[in-house]
Order: structure tokens, then C-alpha cells, then sequence
């Protein structure tokens, strides 16, 4: 008879690659520790949430800036990030780039990955790309996306810059994100008619026409003037409002460029004069705070251990059956989630 061996037990992580030792790497600028944080909080890991927390203080910095790139497919965003990166990296200003991909209906990873686009920059140790999975996010930003930029913040990237995927109407998602949202079209195929559908007209900074080189941008442009035209010089409260600038560029031939690049330093001091930037700072923290609470109620209702589990299939059954109205079952099962008070699992 064979003799029988104890099983061996599990060795622990050691406390540089646990979680709350990444995020001390992280604080000591280690791209390894942010790169692993990354995928643990987009795939939700065990533990993600207590990174999160901890990670928090150190983002809220009041010199950190965050640059959302955006507009339709095929309009050359990712060229555009290319050249603007680069001047951001002349004055010293390290660069974290986020750039949302398709996911891939096979794996649930990004399509894109960070080696297809801005080959310069990937050798450059000032600049960090990540290609993050949209997974079905509708917004055209990931829906991990704000807490990915918390990670960069803190690891002490000066510069945040979204790229999102272009889906066109859906596009309205970064402006949550951002302090300075770019909308990138093109005059061959319309985009600046599109935009008017798409409701881009309404969250952008900064227009700017790409692809100038290629004819067709002063109508475009002409339409986008009549377009803001309607514009006020104040908001509602009487301040000053900003009034978006449209420029025409060529970022293959990095022509404009520089143009595009005073606009948005020019709408950074705007937002920072205005008391704007802690608005949009307050705004994101709340949308955070709201969709935690949300996830953890969606949780404590309906996950393995949640407090409609058990009641769920009865009230169904009466709406099949109908000797209930859904919104009749809704009330009632609400009623007895309020009357035992939810506690969460």
C-alpha cells in the first residue's frame, strides 16, 4: 500500500503581488503593479474594491488631467493621440493612454491590443498603454474605464488620455470621464451632419475636421458653425459659457496639431477659472459612488444569496398565471424587501 501523503497546502502571496502590496508598488511608480491592478479591476478579482479605496486619496490630485479623444470610426483618433502625446511628453509630462476596444466575443478580452496602435510610444517609459475591453459597454467607453484612470492617476501619470472605440451615437459616455472632451470628424463621409444626429455637438470642447488634406473640410466646418451658432456667450446662472473652437488638422501629416493643442491648454485654464474642473470632479466621484451602490444592490436583490431569491419564481408564476399584474407582483415583492429591510450579503 502506497503511503498516504498530507496535501500540501496553498502558499500564501507574498506581500509584494497580494493586492494591497501592488498598490505600494504602484505608489513607487512600478508600471508592472499598475499593469496587474489594471487587470485585476477590469476583471472585478477578488480584493479589487479595497484597491480602489486605497488608491482613491492619491488620484485626487489638483494637477492631474484627464483628455477624452472621440468621434466616429475611421476618423483617425488614434494617430491624433499619437501626436498629441508627443507634445505632452516635450514638456516632461508623463502620459497614461486608455483606449477602449471592441471585446472579443471569444475570450471577453480587447480586440485591439496595446501593441497594435502607437507603436512610437511604446518604448518611451513616460507613457503607458492600455487597450481596455468595452464588454458590451454602450457609452463607447469600458465600463471599468473611471476606475482604470483612479490607477493611473495615482501611479502619478500627469495626463489621462480616453480613447474611446467610436460607435457614434453612444459616444456621450466620456463625458463623465473627462475634463476636455476632443470630437474627431472627417468631410468625406459626413460626420460633421452625423454629429448633429449623434448628439456630439453637445459634449464637445473642441471640434476638430482631420483628414484636411483631403478636401471637403471648409464644409464641413461651415456646417459646424451653423451649428453653434445658437450657442450662448452665458450659462444659465449668467457665467461665462465656452464657446467650442473648430479647427481642420491633418494628423498623419501632424499638421495643426500645435493648433489643437493650444485649444485644449486654453480650455484646461478656462475650467480652472471658471471652478469648473472641481464640478466635473464632484460629478464623476458621484457617478462612482452611484454605481457602486447600485452593483451592490443589484448583488443583495439578485445573486446567489439575494433577497428576492426566494420569492422571485412565485411571483413570476402569478404574472404567468395571471392572478398578478407585474406591476402588482413588483409592488407586493418591494413592499417585502422594505418591511424586512435589506440587508446585503
Amino acid at each position: 500500500m502506497s503511503a498516504q501523503h498530507p496535501p500540501q497546502a496553498q502558499a500564501a502571496p507574498s506581500p509584494s503581488t497580494s493586492p494591497l502590496g501592488l498598490v505600494e508598488r504602484l505608489f513607487q511608480g512600478d508600471v508592472r503593479a499598475l499593469a496587474r491592478l489594471l487587470s485585476l479591476v477590469e476583471d472585478r478579482g477578488p480584493g479589487y474594491e479595497r484597491v480602489l479605496d486605497a488608491v482613491f486619496p492619491h488620484a485626487q490630485r489638483a494637477d492631474a488631467y484627464r483628455l477624452g479623444i472621440t468621434g466616429p470610426p475611421g476618423a483617425g483618433k488614434s494617430t491624433l493621440v499619437d501626436r498629441l502625446v508627443r507634445r505632452f511628453r516635450r514638456e516632461g509630462l508623463r502620459v497614461g493612454i486608455l483606449a477602449c476596444d471592441p471585446t472579443s466575443p471569444f475570450t471577453g478580452g480587447a480586440v485591439l491590443g496595446d501593441r497594435v496602435r502607437m507603436q512610437s510610444l511604446r518604448d518611451d517609459e513616460g507613457v503607458f498603454i492600455r487597450s481596455l475591453a468595452t464588454r458590451g459597454s454602450l457609452g463607447g467607453l469600458a465600463a471599468v474605464a473611471h476606475e482604470a484612470a483612479l490607477l493611473v492617476e495615482a501611479a502619478g501619470y500627469d495626463v489621462v488620455v480616453f480613447e474611446t472605440i467610436g460607435v457614434g451615437q453612444v459616444e456621450v459616455d466620456v463625458v463623465e470621464a473627462a475634463d476636455t472632451v476632443v470630437v474627431v470628424l472627417t468631410p468625406q463621409s459626413g460626420d460633421a451632419v452625423q454629429a448633429l444626429k449623434a448628439g456630439l455637438m453637445e459634449i464637445a470642447d473642441v471640434f476638430v475636421v482631420n483628414k484636411a488634406d483631403q478636401g471637403g473640410a471648409d464644409r464641413a466646418v461651415q456646417a459646424l458653425q451653423l451649428a453653434l451658432r445658437p450657442l450662448q456667450d452665458q450659462d444659465e446662472e449668467g457665467k461665462k459659457a465656452w464657446r467650442p473652437p473648430i479647427l481642420k488638422l491633418s494628423a498623419t501629416r501632424d499638421e495643426g496639431v500645435e493648433a489643437l493643442k493650444a485649444a485644449i491648454e486654453a480650455h484646461r485654464a478656462f475650467i480652472n477659472a471658471e471652478g469648473l474642473k472641481a464640478q466635473k470632479r464632484r460629478a464623476r466621484v458621484e457617478a462612482l459612488l452611484r454605481r457602486v451602490v447600485e452593483e451592490g444592490l443589484r448583488q443583495a436583490l439578485w445573486g446567489d444569496r439575494g433577497a428576492l431569491k426566494a420569492r422571485w419564481e412565485e411571483a413570476l408564476q402569478q404574472v404567468l398565471q395571471g392572478a398578478r399584474g407585474p406591476f402588482a407582483a413588483a409592488e407586493a415583492l418591494l413592499r417585502e424587501l422594505l418591511k424586512a429591510r435589506l440587508e446585503v450579503p
